[in-house]
């Protein structure tokens, strides 16, 4: 079942904390892509843009090559700028909470919810992986009793670090502000954030990649790698910055077999 405007799942019917208006911008939600099933685990699809908006082929498209692999998917509308952290992060981690919360009704396995992101959405998919928390048993919200602890990450060209050696200046800026405080740097900087509990870890990055540094994949899998944490890492040689799917680049384009063949390793 593809997704449709009219399926749009708001995340806070009634607004979005911290929101500062009513357009869609303002209202975070998921578009719900589901394969019919049951027990098959469901992936959260988080585009890249750099925190200033969310780029459409790392969308739908996105959502659909995960149905053709037998997985419900979801595309996370998240706020971005004027938006700053903690927004995304709280809209990311009410999707999971969500999906977790409801996946009975939708076939699928409340312990099988992977997030997947690109560039600035893969640093929004690693902050869910290292800055989650189980729940509030005694939230008046269902939703909030839930934890919003992703099962497994696949991150793609994804910013990892605020700290101004390997970073993506614009989405700093975006997510931070222009003069961010050491303690957040150090809390956005993913890489420092890694524990053995981190979620196993698909990566890839291209070696020449002109907008994100490949040194951003490198040092979360080094992290990862201290940690003791399962991952797979993929350094393709050439592509530029974006390239989802890679479908104009027929080697970086095998990284969608590679990663569904590790999807269906963790029995999603």
């Amino acid at each position: 079942m593809a997704g449709s405007a009219d399926q749009i799942i708001e995340l806070w019917p009634e607004g979005a904390p911290l929101a500062a208006g009513s357009t869609d911008e303002d209202r975070p939600a998921i578009t719900p892509y589901l394969v019919e099933g049951i027990g098959k685990g469901a992936v959260i699809v988080c585009p890249g843009g750099g925190y200033g908006g969310r780029a459409d082929h790392e969308g739908e498209p996105i959502a659909l090559w995960l149905n053709g692999l037998g997985i419900s998917a979801f595309v996370l509308r998240y706020r971005v700028a004027p938006y700053q952290y903690p927004c995304a992060l709280n809209d990311v981690q009410r999707a999971i909470r969500h999906v977790r919360l409801h996946a009975e009704d939708w076939g699928i396995d409340s312990g099988k919810i992977g997030v997947l992101g690109f560039s600035a959405g893969g640093h929004l998919t690693a902050s869910a992986g290292t800055l989650y928390d189980s729940g509030n048993p005694n939230a008046a919200d269902p939703v909030d009793r839930q934890s919003s602890r992703p099962d497994l990450l696949v991150l793609c060209y994804p910013v990892i670090t605020m700290e101004k050696t390997y970073t993506h200046e614009g989405s700093r800026h975006n997510l931070l502000g222009a003069v961010p405080d050491e303690a957040l740097v150090n809390r956005l900087s993913t890489e420092r954030q890694v524990t053995s509990d981190t979620p196993p870890t698909f990566l890839w990055h291209t070696s020449d990649d002109g907008a994100v540094p490949v040194e951003n994949s490198l040092a979360f899998a080094a992290s990862l790698s201290r940690a003791g944490v399962p991952f797979d890492l993929h350094v393709y040689e050439k592509g530029r910055h974006g390239l989802g799917l890679a479908a104009e680049d027929e080697h970086v384009a095998t990284w969608t077999s590679v990663c569904g063949l590790w999807l269906k390793r963790y029995g999603f």
